[in-house]
Order: C-alpha cells, then structure tokens, then sequence
C-alpha cells in the first residue's frame, strides 16, 4: 500500500491517493478550479488505464468536494461522504459547502454514505473511517492504523493553524472532542488538509495538543477568539494564532 499526499493549489486542500494491490481510492479532491490538473496529477500516479475505485470526501465544503462531480465521470467512480453531507451535496448547496465565499457554484455530486468504522479493503491493507464532528458535522478522517496514518480533512487544517467552528454545522465542544479522538489513536504521521505531513509520533502529539488547549481556552473564554488574533478571510476555514505558534 502507497499513501501519497498530492499538495493542495491556492485555496485546495491536499488530496490523498491510497493505492493498493486491488484498490485505488482519493480523499478529498479540492475545488472545481484545479479538476482538470488533480485528474492529470492522478493518472500519473496509476495510470492511463488504472482505475479509481472511489473518492472520500472528509467534509462537504468546497475546498474539499468541489471536483468530485467532475472526477466521479471522468473516472466512472463512486463517491462517499457522511450521511449529514449527503443532501447538501447532491442539491449543490452553495451555502453550506461555503462556495458561495467562493464567488463559485457548487457542482452536484450524489454520494454514498459513509460513517463510523467504515472500513475499505485495497488488498495488502485496509483503512477506516472515523467521525470527526466539529467544523462541520459531516467531518471525518481516515485511519490506516498498520501504518499509524492519519488523514485528518478539516478537524486539523493545518499544522501550526486551528479549525475554525463558526461555519455552517460547526460546534466548537464538538471539534474539542474529535481533537481528542485524534491524539487517542497515537498515530505515527498525520497528514492535515493543507500543508506538509507531520512526521512523528512526537511531533504530532505535540501539535495535537497545541491544538487541544487552545480549543479547552476557547470554550473557557465562550467561544470568543483571542483579541490579537486577526479575521479569518470569507474563503479560510482555519484560523491563524498571533504569536504563531
């Protein structure tokens, strides 16, 4: 089994290309902008005739599953989502997947339900998914615990940035609870929605639990952020610390 992280463009969140000996499956896709280089990214990885068994989306927003419509054609795959996704994305809610922040539609994808423990077999590994309510409450993440990789979709945006909860669906007592059911599974690499991997069992404790505290500081302090810290743009779904961190 290969993991292979495919960085995200401009606004795009990494996709993720799990490739076994019987099954290759994405997670998460990025916007409609860049659809046409994420299928020529992934054709070099399994080919002109290699075939995408399914697409995961970790959440419904933009950023994440705005391609998905397109690459389920082009590639005559499936695609999965939580069941909480699964309206919004098939009626094209520009709202709740924030494309309208955007200035962009949002392409209508049916999708296969997805939830808890889920698991899927590529034939030399298996990986699962775990529900990860928070940032929106059809956020999930997917595990390979033989490897110990993680990939975390939303819940963890970025290495040294926390999720933001003021979105549509959010809940911050929510995102503090998937935060802590990521540092139980004490993984070896975490791979974020933007950004480089961390690498590690140490190293991703240690930002796990940065982002820990700060979600138990904000529920102490109601919900407010830090005066310092500055205003997310309309497009972000994170937020950025002041000092960084």
């Amino acid at each position: 089994m290969r993991i292979i992280r495919l960085p995200g463009i401009h606004h795009d969140v990494n996709a993720t290309l799990i490739c076994g000996e019987q099954g290759n499956y994405m997670v998460d896709v990025g916007t409609s902008w860049y659809q046409l280089l994420i299928q020529e990214r992934l054709r070099g990885k399994i080919g002109e005739e290699g075939e995408l068994d399914g697409i995961i989306l970790t959440c419904r927003r933009y950023n994440h599953s705005g391609g998905a419509a397109f690459l389920k054609e082009e590639f005559s795959t499936r695609v999965f989502a939580h069941p909480n996704a699964a309206q919004a994305l098939s009626s094209g809610d520009f709202f709740t997947t924030w494309a309208n922040r955007y200035d962009s539609d949002m392409p209508p994808i049916e999708t296969e339900p997805i939830i808890e423990a889920h698991s899927f077999e590529v034939g030399d590994g298996t990986f699962e998914i775990i529900e990860l309510p928070g940032h929106c409450n059809d956020a999930i993440g997917v595990w390979q615990a033989d490897r110990g990789v993680f990939i975390a979709g939303p819940t963890i945006p970025k290495a040294d940035c926390p999720s933001r909860w003021d979105q549509p669906t959010g809940c911050l007592p929510d995102l503090l609870a998937s935060v802590e059911r990521i540092i139980q599974l004490q993984a070896n690499t975490l791979i974020p929605a933007h950004g480089d991997s961390i690498r590690g069992a140490e190293e991703v404790a240690e930002i796990l639990e940065k982002h820990r505290a700060f979600f138990v500081e904000r529920i102490a302090a109601g919900g407010e952020l830090p005066r310092n810290w500055p205003r997310p743009s309309q497009t972000c779904n994170y937020l950025t610390p002041r000092p960084s961190w």
